[in-house]
């Protein structure tokens, strides 16, 4: 992994108080995304595909779990990565 890098102008110090404080939340923000993320794709999927082949509810249930085990899974592994630091 790339180590993290100073902005090019310099240190944090020229930073207000809020932009601290969203650069510090980022990655847990980012972690969030991809839980949101994975089940959005699924169950747009799922939704989009049952339309078109007319298997009404069966595959929107199936990408729905399938789509949000994938991104609680993306989750778990970027929590576990920020333990890490």
């Amino acid at each position: 992994m790339a180590e993290e890098r100073a902005p090019k102008g310099g240190t944090d110090e020229k930073l207000s108080t809020a932009a601290k404080q969203m650069r510090a939340a980022e990655p847990y923000i980012s972690a969030v995304w991809k839980l949101i993320g994975g089940a959005v794709v699924g169950v747009l999927g799922g939704y989009l595909l049952d339309g078109w082949l007319g298997t009404k509810p069966w595959l929107l249930v199936g990408l729905s779990v399938v789509g949000i085990s994938v991104g609680f899974y993306a989750f778990l592994r970027a929590m576990l990565q920020l333990s890490k630091r």
